[in-house]
C-alpha cells in the first residue's frame, strides 16, 4: 500500500487545496476589501490631506521651529530606548529560555504587561510614583532631578510600552534552539562571553534584529504614556504624535497631515527594511530557527 501511494503519479494526486475556486476568490476578495477599508485607503487619505495644497506647503509645515524640535526629540527618545530595550531583551530572553527558577512563569506574564494596560495607565504610574505630591516627588526636586515633563521621563514611559518586543521575540526563538551549542563551546573551554558572542547572538541576531525594527516603530509613534508625562511644551517636550495632536486642534490640518504622513514614511522604513532583510538573507534566517 506504501509502494502505491509513493508511485502515484503527480497529476494523479489529490491537492491539499480543496476549496472550490469561487470560495478562494471570495476569502481573497474579503481581505483586500478589509485591507484597503482599515489600511490602504486611510494612508492614501494621510498623504492626500498632505499634499492638498501643494509640495511647498508640505515642506513648509515639516520646516516649522516646533515640528523640528519634535523630530529630534522623537528621534532622541528612539535613540535612547531601543539599546536599552535591545539589551533588556537578551538578557531577559536568555534568562527564561535557558534557566528554570521560582517565578519564572509570573516574569514570562509580567513582559506582556504593556501589552494589556493602556498606555495612559502607565503614564499615570510614572505620575503617581514622581509627581510633585508622590513620595519621591520633594528629593527629586530637591536634588534638581526632572523626571515629568522632561527628556526623562519620555524615555521611561516609551521604555515600558515597548520593552516586550525584543524578549518577545527571542524567548520562543532561544527555546526552540535549545542549549546544545552552548554546552558544547562551554565543554571545549569557551568563557560565558566567549559562548555568548560566538554561538548564542549569531543565532539570534535575525530576532534581535526584528525586534528592534518593531520596537522602533512603536517608540517613534507612542502617543498615550508620553502624552501624560512630557505635559505638551511646544518646542521642548513634544514628540511627533504629540504634535500631530496639537497642529490638528489647532485646525492646521495641512501640517498635522504631513507630520503625520513623516510618522507613516517612517513605520513604512522599518517594514520595507525588515522585507529586504527577509529576501536577501531568508537562508540565515532559515537557519537561525532551526533546531
Amino acid at each position: 500500500m506504501m509502494a502505491e501511494v509513493a508511485h502515484v503519479p503527480p497529476a494523479h494526486r489529490a491537492s491539499p487545496i480543496t476549496e472550490k475556486t469561487a470560495v478562494r476568490w471570495g476569502l481573497t476578495g474579503i481581505a483586500l476589501l478589509f485591507l484597503s477599508v482599515v489600511l490602504f485607503l486611510p494612508l492614501a487619505a494621510v498623504f492626500s490631506e498632505a499634499l492638498r495644497h501643494g509640495a511647498w506647503a508640505f515642506i513648509e509645515a515639516l520646516g516649522q521651529e516646533d515640528t523640528l524640535a519634535a523630530i529630534r526629540l522623537t528621534l532622541l527618545v528612539a535613540a535612547i530606548t531601543v539599546p536599552l530595550n535591545m539589551v533588556f531583551g537578551i538578557v531577559v530572553a536568555w534568562t527564561i529560555a535557558k534557566f528554570e527558577f521560582f517565578g519564572k512563569a509570573f516574569l514570562t506574564t509580567l513582559i506582556d504587561l504593556p501589552f494589556s494596560v493602556s498606555p495612559v495607565i502607565s503614564g499615570l504610574v510614572y505620575i503617581l510614583l514622581f509627581g510633585s505630591q508622590s513620595v519621591l516627588g520633594p528629593w527629586l526636586k530637591a536634588h534638581g532631578i526632572e523626571i515629568l515633563f522632561a527628556l526623562l521621563g519620555i524615555v521611561l514611559a516609551t521604555i515600558f510600552v515597548t520593552f516586550p518586543f525584543v524578549a518577545r521575540k527571542l524567548i520562543p526563538l532561544m527555546q526552540e534552539q535549545g542549549t546544545g551549542d552552548e554546552e558544547a563551546a562551554i565543554s571545549l573551554g569557551a568563557s560565558g562571553w566567549q559562548t555568548f558572542l560566538y554561538v548564542i547572538l549569531p543565532r539570534i541576531k535575525w530576532g534581535v534584529l526584528y525586534g528592534v525594527l518593531l520596537c522602533n516603530a512603536r517608540a517613534m509613534g507612542e502617543f498615550g504614556a508620553v502624552s501624560v508625562v512630557s505635559g505638551h511644551i511646544r518646542g521642548l517636550t513634544n514628540t511627533l504624535p504629540l504634535q500631530v495632536e496639537i497642529l490638528y486642534n489647532e485646525y492646521n490640518f495641512v501640517a498635522a497631515f504631513a507630520v503625520a504622513s513623516l510618522l507613516t514614511v517612517l513605520a513604512l522604513i522599518s517594514l520595507v527594511f525588515k522585507s529586504l532583510l527577509e529576501l536577501r538573507f531568508s537562508g540565515e534566517l532559515a537557519a537561525t530557527t532551526r533546531p
